[in-house]
């Protein structure tokens, strides 16, 4: 019944905003996949150019080296065949409570991985999933995750919210665009895959510690309690390739 009503929650909210979300787009110009917004340029900060990783490093860490590499104008994970328990999730440098992202990203077949915010940075935590959401990016097909249920799939909030949409994922080995909004002033979070959003949610008050609560997340202390924290990219064990990130602070 929890699980039900949490849900029903979410879904009311995303069908109350049904008839605001073409001015939404609007506003956030999401225009098409190949351009998916077009605003203002003074508006908008590249946090990834395409030929360094200047404003990223390794979590808890040092500057951002191999197993990523750049490829066409993209920052690519390899997984090391030997890690020493080691891991190489990359976090920028800089900081933001409340923005919109818009990067696009491409998973290898059967591959995982995430887009994480509000990540505290600090010895206490030993990986940014501690402290971070996650958008789940995932190859719905293959990987094993997708059958644990919709909120593990491409486009979740991760074990929380569901995309609206399953469809709107593109396969693996295709690029797709996301456009991550967290707006903690309004309490309202979105996701947008492909030109279409498939997500809404709170991002803090009690009805996010109600979703936290019936989450793998309930007992953590540090999961979703900082408004602001860097934006971090996840290894997860396999191939997967961001590019054009940009960001505009609200």
């Amino acid at each position: 019944m929890k699980n039900l009503a949490i849900f029903t929650i979410v879904m009311l909210m995303t069908l109350s905003c049904k008839e605001k979300q073409k001015a939404t787009d609007i506003e956030r110009e999401v225009l098409s996949e190949e351009d998916p917004f077009v605003v203002s340029k003074s508006e908008w900060i590249s946090i990834f150019d395409g030929t360094s990783f200047d404003g990223w490093h390794y979590y808890r860490a040092s500057e951002v080296t191999n197993p990523w590499k750049i490829e066409d104008g993209a920052m690519v994970f390899y997984p090391p065949k030997e890690r020493d328990g080691e891991s190489y999730n990359i976090v920028t440098d800089n900081e933001y409570t409340n923005f919109t992202l818009s990067l696009e990203w491409k998973i290898s077949e059967g591959g995982n991985s995430g887009i994480f915010w509000g990540i505290l940075e600090d010895e206490k935590y030993g990986q940014p999933y501690e402290t971070g959401p996650e958008i789940q990016v995932l190859d719905n097909e293959r990987h094993p995750d997708a059958k644990n249920g919709p909120t593990r799939q491409a486009g979740a909030l991760y074990d929380m919210v569901p995309p609206s949409d399953s469809q709107a994922v593109k396969p693996a080995g295709e690029w797709n665009t996301c456009v991550l909004t967290v707006n903690h002033n309004t309490n309202e979070g979105s996701v947008v895959l492909n030109g279409k959003e498939i997500g809404r949610f709170p991002v803090n008050g009690p009805l996010w510690d109600e979703m936290v609560s019936d989450s793998k997340f309930a007992t953590w202390d540090g999961f979703g309690k900082y408004k602001t924290g860097k934006i971090g990219l996840q290894d997860h064990g396999d191939i997967v390739a961001y590019r054009n990130i940009k960001i505009k602070e609200l």
